[in-house]
């Protein structure tokens, strides 16, 4: 049976197969062209998240039951001792003691002595009281010279300061004793000393008490005053009183800042150069300089005018001043490059102890007056190139009448007794209206703590009325310094200074010679300065200084020659009481 139901099915199964083949060959349809109009896009049916929780439709589900916990605490005795914790030490640098008190002494050639003593002690948190003490002297030596060149400058100075609530207040005194000689004769005309040989010494000495007040949240903001009393061993004698004050006067809102002073100077020289009368001199000025300051963005403008009223004491003459005082600055990049300029001017007080201070071979017959600085004009650019490189370059334009310029003594053919100044030795002031253009620059490295350089020079350009020249003024200036910390102990420094060409004139005055003053001209000089110290600890210094190193024998006044090469050692101590 079953072999007859296989036998129909492969019957079937082969009609069927040679049926369709038959109709595959009778297959007429041709090919057609189909035009797409909907470009097929397929899409993804929304896909369902199954629950995380599903829902149950369980009617045997058991609900839990809540479970409550108990805690039961035992204490159990424990001998663990956990290890305490240490910082990790950083490595710091040792804080720098500082002291407020240091002596400083120092011997060399030409038997120089240099010594220094500060001192300050703070009596509470808000007083304190203080001193200082200097002196230097040297026994001279300068070869070819045939007077004594030997000098000596001692200063003494106390101080007393208190902090009150709303204000502080300092008052201070000194006194100081300079002794000199006239050394400087003329090389051409004297082979031997006119005089004794320690005759031509001279001494100045001054007194001068002061104090300042400042205050806190007032219209004043501080004021001081300061006396003076200067004079010589030729009974030459100046006094001279200054109190200045700074104050705000508030006008519409905004805060006009003033400054007023009173200036007194009266003194008199026992004769003139050539005997005679002597020469009385004073004047009292009274100024008044108040200033607006202004600021918008990177522009700063400060306004202001200077009201000057002069009387002179010895001629009963009065002269009022008028001047301006205008400066402004402007950021043209931040930091790197800022412009500045302004015009100013000033009524100065010229006085015996400024000359004899910058020129201590002048003779105790000197005329003195204010000079008449109508007006300083400049203009410059400052900035800094790098966070340690600063310069700044700078033109100024002077205009002064009455400028101060030393020219030397004529020598005097049959000097006067005890007059040790009149063999050409000595140096006058005169006076002319200067006009004087000048273009300076600075350059400043500060690279850290232990490395700072600097450089500074100008050129001026003078131009005098009456006077043939501008007297023992130099055209070119320069200096340089540099201090270097080598390690923690050892540090050093080298500074120079140049002062460029200067004229001066000497004449022969007298009855039986009258000559022509002849125009000298001034070498300029290059001296170069060097020093080298070792920190033995943190209170005990020594050092070791070089001046003059190249030796050059120049003149700084007209005959008047310096030291040679320069060397000095000695000890500085730091303390506290």
């Amino acid at each position: 049976m079953k072999i007859k139901f296989l036998i129909f099915i492969i019957t079937i199964s082969s009609s069927v197969s040679f049926l369709n083949a038959q109709e595959q060959k009778k297959d007429t349809i041709d090919d057609q062209v189909v035009n797409v109009i909907k470009p097929y896009t397929p899409t993804i049916s929304d896909a369902f998240k199954i629950k995380d929780i599903p829902k149950l439709n369980d009617s045997n589900t058991v609900k839990k039951k809540e479970v409550k916990y108990n805690i039961f605490s035992i204490p159990v005795a424990s001998t663990f001792t956990p290890a305490k914790g240490k910082a990790a030490t950083v490595d710091k640098a040792k804080p720098v003691k500082l002291y407020d008190n240091y002596a400083s002494l120092g011997v060399g050639t030409y038997t120089t002595i240099l010594g220094e003593v500060y001192l300050n002690h703070e009596i509470s948190s808000t007083q304190n009281v203080g001193g200082y003490f200097s002196h230097h002297s040297s026994q001279g030596g300068i070869n070819e010279v045939l007077l004594d060149d030997n000098f000596s400058i001692t200063n003494i100075n106390a101080h007393y300061s208190e902090k009150l609530r709303d204000f502080s207040w300092k008052v201070n005194g000194g006194f100081n004793v300079m002794t000199y000689n006239w050394y400087g004769l003329p090389a051409d005309t004297f082979t031997a000393a006119p005089i004794a040989e320690d005759a031509a010494k001279h001494a100045f000495n001054s007194f001068n008490l002061g104090g300042k007040l400042r205050f806190d949240d007032a219209i004043i903001n501080e004021g001081s005053i300061r006396f003076r009393r200067f004079a010589d061993d030729f009974d030459s004698g100046e006094n001279r009183f200054v109190a200045k004050a700074n104050f705000n006067v508030p006008i519409q809102g905004e805060d006009i800042n003033t400054d007023f002073y009173i200036d007194y100077i009266g003194g008199s020289f026992e004769q003139g150069f050539f005997g005679g009368d002597g020469i009385n001199y004073g004047n009292v000025t009274f100024g008044l300089s108040p200033s607006y300051q202004l600021k918008q963005d990177d522009l700063t403008v400060n306004l202001g005018a200077s009201f000057i009223f002069l009387n002179d004491t010895e001629f009963s003459d009065n002269k009022f001043f008028i001047y301006p005082n205008i400066e402004a600055t402007y950021r043209l990049v931040n930091e790197v490059l800022i412009a500045y300029g302004g015009i100013t001017g000033q009524l100065q007080q010229n006085s015996y102890y400024d000359f004899a201070t910058q020129n201590p071979f002048v003779s105790p017959t000197l005329l003195i007056t204010p000079t008449d600085q109508r007006y300083n004009g400049f203009i410059g650019l400052k900035g800094k190139l790098s966070h340690n490189v600063s310069y700044n370059v700078r033109g100024n334009y002077f205009a002064e009448e009455n400028k101060a310029l030393f020219k030397a003594n004529d020598r005097v053919e049959m000097p006067t007794d005890n007059t040790p100044y009149e063999f050409g030795n000595s140096f006058n002031v005169v006076y002319d209206d200067v006009t004087t253009f000048s273009v300076a620059g600075e350059l400043n490295i500060d690279i850290n703590r232990n490395f700072t350089l600097g450089i500074k020079g100008e050129y001026f350009n003078y131009n005098v009325d009456n006077q043939a020249e501008a007297w023992n003024l130099p055209t070119v200036t320069g200096s340089i310094f540099m201090d270097v910390q080598l390690s923690e102990q050892w540090f050093a420094g080298v500074s120079a200074l140049y002062v460029g060409e200067r004229k001066d004139q000497l004449g022969v005055t007298g009855i039986l010679i009258d000559t022509t003053p002849t125009t000298i001209t001034l070498d300029s000089f290059f001296d170069a300065n060097a020093h080298v110290g070792y920190k033995i600890n943190d209170q005990l210094s020594v050092f070791a200084k070089v001046n003059n190193i190249l030796s050059q024998d120049y003149q700084r006044f007209l005959n008047f020659p310096v030291q040679g090469f320069q060397a000095l050692a000695g000890a500085t101590y730091q303390f506290d009481f």
